[in-house]
């Protein structure tokens, strides 16, 4: 079967060729569209539970809202794990699911129980939600909202933030591949009513009835509609709260026909801030900002490529004075680990290239023994879009190129002893025909037990794939970029080296030109090389 591919490559030369540049463009796509990490993502299938409920303790929270939250949680297909944190206010269950079920199938079920549970959990004691679709590695993008020079006292904290709650984060919410934006720092506004109690005691009033009238008169309704005319005319009516007036004027009840409002029993009506247990600053100064989580499994690259964008046009609909100034983004961190990459992959292509020719003793030979290094790159980039597997320092880092070009070494030393023992033995025309023989002899002898070896190494890497947990998401890519390159080596070398060397190892004719005499001159330093190898080897070798 070996023979075959190499005597077909060997005779269809052209198609071989179209093969190769096929490959090339190819993989050239591949490269740029695969999905470009820093490190590989070794989160584990969560879904997280979160349930607010305002001033409420801890031990409350746990027995009223994590506990029925857990208990359903229990008997769901597929989970291994449940975990709970109950804070002062807050309740966060974290459910841990197989990892063969996938993303969005996990939450469906979890979405179903969390119907059940809303049903046990005491009213006004809070609703439990579901968080992102997130994960560590999900917090991309991070920014502040700064006033200009000469702005400084132009807006407050309670500005800041309102603007980053209505018109930054609403925006950037729809940007493809972000699936949330968390808010930081500034005062959150609210509307804030004193209540006097001598004024409630001297109108007989309640605090449950203020409530009731604020949450009756804060709302739009529909009252279908009235045909006159020949005309259907709708009706509705307007209660929402638009100012701190329409606040003071709702009408909490009638005593003797006259209405008593919100601002005959409060103090004062005015605006405030929820109560903060926290800041955040920067240079030692209070600030505003956010945090853009993207969606697990978006390719990093192109959505950090879609916020940058966005965040283009965000800043030109800032009121004036403001600016979006990003401190973290994540772009940096990757153009840094892949500009890692690329000079560990080019300085070691060089080194390899500069091996070869001085031990091959052929520049042609070393150039077409290095050629397959990238066109193996090629092909794993192309299977790599194809399943999935990411780019990043663990999967690229892997490629041995040693090991890659260790067939091709192989053929085209094969290729390079046929040829001088054709000479030796008085045969010094090489045409076409001749060179195809040398170059079937040289593939088909030494390509059988090359052959096996190569894949002696990819059963080496074969357990790796096998791995689970945080060890398989870690080490996984880097055994598939491995085994994609090796195959494509093993490819090129059945396919591409034999063609290569039929074409452009023919021995020179003319040695006395300048390319000629520098071939000689590699010649005799590589032969002096090899004999001091040998010379230190073998006694070695011997005394062993």
């Amino acid at each position: 079967m070996i023979n075959k591919i190499i005597s077909f490559s060997i005779k269809n030369k052209f198609i071989v060729g179209l093969l190769t540049l096929a490959l090339i463009g190819v993989g050239i796509y591949s490269m740029y569209t695969v999905n470009l990490g820093s490190v590989p993502d070794i989160t584990n299938n969560q879904v997280q539970v979160m349930t607010v409920s305002q001033n409420l303790a801890t031990e409350d929270i746990e027995q009223f809202v994590t506990y029925p939250v857990e208990l359903a949680m229990g008997n769901l297909p597929g989970v291994t794990e449940i975990r709970s944190v109950s804070r002062f206010g807050l309740s966060v269950v974290t459910i841990v699911f197989e990892d063969e079920m996938g993303i969005y199938k996990p939450r469906q079920l979890v979405q179903e129980k969390l119907n059940e549970v809303r049903d046990k959990i005491p009213e006004k004691f809070g609703s439990p939600s579901m968080g992102p679709i997130t994960t560590g590695l999900g917090e991309i993008y991070q920014y502040t909202i700064k006033p200009k020079p000469g702005y400084d006292t132009v807006y407050t904290p309670t500005e800041l933030r309102t603007i980053q709650d209505w018109i930054v984060k609403r925006q950037m919410t729809l940007v493809d591949g972000v699936v949330d934006v968390n808010a930081f720092g500034g005062k959150i506004k609210q509307y804030e009513i004193a209540i006097n109690p001598e004024k409630l005691n001297a109108l007989n009033v309640s605090i449950s009835e203020v409530f009731e009238a604020l949450q009756r008169n804060n709302v739009n309704t529909g009252g279908a509609y009235i045909e006159k005319n020949n005309m259907a005319n709708f009706i509705r009516g307007e209660g929402l709260v638009r100012s701190l007036d329409d606040i003071r004027d709702i009408v909490v009840r009638n005593e003797n026909n006259i209405p008593v409002t919100i601002g005959d029993v409060a103090e004062t009506v005015h605006f405030g801030n929820q109560v903060r247990y926290g800041a955040f600053t920067q240079d030692g100064k209070e600030a505003v900002g956010g945090m853009v989580l993207m969606l697990k499994g978006a390719n990093p690259n192109s959505v950090i490529q879609n916020v940058q964008e966005r965040m283009e046009k965000v800043q030109k609909s800032l009121p004036e004075g403001l600016e979006i100034k990003p401190f973290l983004d994540r772009s940096s961190l990757i153009e840094r680990t892949t500009s890692t990459v690329k000079t560990n992959l080019l300085e070691g292509a060089l080194i390899v290239i500069f091996a070869l020719v001085i031990l091959l003793g052929s520049i042609r030979g070393g150039i077409i023994t290095a050629t397959t290094i990238p066109l193996s790159l090629l092909f794993a980039f192309i299977l790599m879009k194809q399943f999935g597997v990411w780019a990043n320092l663990m999967s690229l880092g892997a490629i041995d190129f040693g090991i890659i070009i260790d067939g091709a070494v192989i053929i085209i030393e094969g290729t390079v002893y046929e040829i001088q023992k054709r000479i030796r033995s008085g045969k010094i025309k090489f045409n076409q025909g001749v060179m195809d023989e040398v170059a079937y002899d040289a593939g088909s002898t030494m390509m059988s037990s090359a052959f096996f070896g190569q894949i002696i190494i990819l059963i080496v890497f074969a357990p790796i794939l096998f791995l689970t947990g945080v060890e398989g998401k870690m080490f996984q890519p880097m055994a598939y970029t491995f085994g994609f390159a090796m195959i494509g080596a093993i490819f090129l070398c059945l396919t591409y080296v034999p063609m290569m060397s039929a074409l452009f190892m023919k021995p020179i004719q003319n040695k006395k030109n300048r390319f000629g005499r520098f071939e000689r001159w590699l010649e005799r330093v590589s032969d002096k090389i090899i004999d001091g190898i040998q010379w230190a080897y073998m006694p070695l070798l011997k005394g062993a």
